[in-house]
């Protein structure tokens, strides 16, 4: 393995959203990332988070058998970190558990991702991205003014659980380096949330935004910082919002509109005359008329048309793994660069390699498969 991460190994349970996904960036960066799956999963369809398992090995393992939870502390006990994606409780009646694992390996960095966190009145209801934004505050402040809109499955799943969950673990990984004990992290995507609302709720208390939809700077109520539907059902999105970007976009536009960054009441009549002109031309036409590099407008691609785009291609921001066009490592090392991102793995995919790791031999391992503790895909 080459990258940054060399060295680090990160024993997660098997599960979707954030833990796959963060296992997915620290692989990326050269962490060994170990990811231990249900026997359910073996050679059936594939998830729909697969690519993201790139840069993982997988074990296909039955916790409820006590030699299977026997394989996971003997997993964690050469880690760096753990990363428990069940709901409270559920690791500790596994076997599983902090003081478990943490006995056998008092460096380990023991990572709880969940919903809701460890304790609060919901610590124990299940729920999805679009549940965590809801009760944070954050879906409210999304979309049009008459209804909330969900986004896509990112924010909490993606921006407040994997990408936390991965800054808590290097963080405490390179503080266990120094001080040689690990820690327990609470990872809830519900306080990853609120941590990228941060700014937000700034302005709520100066004064600067109302908490109401398409009604703010930043939500759509501004004209100067918006979608605009084109002549042929396309979008374009504009983002001008210091004064000169916005004069060079009113210029290219053929229009003279105030900015009145400062007068939303006016804001919804400008919004009327930028749209109206907007629908005279295509999005292609658009894109040509408005592509320079002090406009702050840009063409709304599709995820097919993303991947063409010049800029994206020029800096090689996808790349193709068996087939499949996703994207690169990121961020870029100068030094340590990543390597190219090897195939996903699907659960049981390196069963037989990671006990061989482990110690055990072909018979051993041969019984653990016999009596159903362990299974290996037939693609290994």
């Amino acid at each position: 393995m080459t990258g940054p991460l060399r060295g680090v190994r990160v024993v997660m349970m098997g599960g979707l959203g954030p833990a796959p996904f963060c296992g997915m960036l620290l692989g990326d960066l050269g962490a060994d990332v170990v990811r231990v799956d249900s026997l359910a999963g073996v050679d059936g369809g594939l998830p729909i988070d697969y690519t993201v398992r790139r840069g993982e090995r997988s074990l296909a393992a039955d916790l409820k058998d006590p030699r299977g939870a026997d394989l996971v502390r003997r997993l964690a006990a050469g880690a760096d970190a753990f990363v428990d994606v069940y709901r409270p409780g559920v690791a500790e009646r596994l076997g599983i558990g902090p003081d478990a694992l943490r006995g056998q390996n008092p460096r380990l960095v023991y990572a709880r991702m969940t919903g809701y966190g460890q304790d609060g009145p919901l610590a124990g209801h299940a729920g999805h991205d679009i549940n965590y934004l809801a009760v944070t505050g954050a879906l409210h402040g999304i979309g049009p003014a008459e209804a909330p809109v969900p986004p896509l499955n990112l924010v909490a799943d993606y921006g407040g659980g994997a990408m936390l969950l991965a800054v808590g673990l290097l963080s405490a990984i390179l503080e266990a380096r120094e001080s040689g004990t690990g820690q327990v992290l609470d990872v809830a995507m519900v306080d990853g949330v609120a941590t990228l609302l941060a700014p937000y709720f700034g302005m709520l208390r100066a004064g600067t935004w109302r908490d109401r939809r398409q009604d703010n700077l930043l939500d759509g109520g501004a004209h100067f910082y918006g979608v605009y539907t084109t002549a042929d059902g396309g979008h374009m999105a504009v983002g001008a919002m210091e004064p000169k970007f916005y004069a060079e976009l009113c210029a290219r536009l053929g229009v003279d509109v105030p900015q009145d960054d400062d007068q939303p009441e006016t804001w919804a009549a400008h919004r009327a005359v930028l749209a109206a002109r907007f629908a005279e031309r295509t999005r292609d036409e658009w894109q040509r008329l408005l592509d320079s590099p002090g406009c702050c407008a840009t063409p709304v691609f599709s995820l097919i048309e993303a991947m063409r785009h010049p800029h994206l291609v020029a800096r090689q921001t996808f790349v193709d793994v068996d087939g499949i066009t996703q994207p690169a490592p990121a961020p870029r090392f100068s030094r340590t660069p990543a390597a190219a991102p090897s195939s996903p793995s699907l659960p049981g995919d390196h069963t037989r390699e990671l006990l061989r790791e482990m110690g055990f031999d072909a018979d051993a391992i041969a019984g653990l498969t016999d009596a159903g503790v362990v299974a290996q895909s037939r693609k290994g």
